[in-house]
């Protein structure tokens, strides 16, 4: 079971600096002054799922819940 642990010591990093670069790469949420006239409403604005944007949320929030799965995993001395 030792060799188990280390693959998932090895998938658990490797999680992490994918998370740790995917938050780094996104975009601050405040619009400034565009969103108190309503500029931040434009095509882009609703369609952001759809964006390059909307997928790194996606694939943040996946990750983010490997993370916490293999977090839980690894403290467990089962292996």
């Amino acid at each position: 079971m030792g060799a188990f642990r280390i693959v998932l010591t090895i998938i658990f990093i490797i999680v992490c600096v994918a998370l740790t670069i995917l938050v780094l790469m996104q975009e601050g949420k405040s619009a400034g002054l565009g969103s108190i006239s309503g500029v931040a409403e434009s095509y882009w604005g609703k369609n952001k799922g759809r964006s390059m944007e909307g997928r790194l949320v996606k694939i943040t929030k996946i990750l983010a819940v490997l993370f916490m799965v293999l977090a839980a995993i690894l403290n467990l001395n089962v292996f």
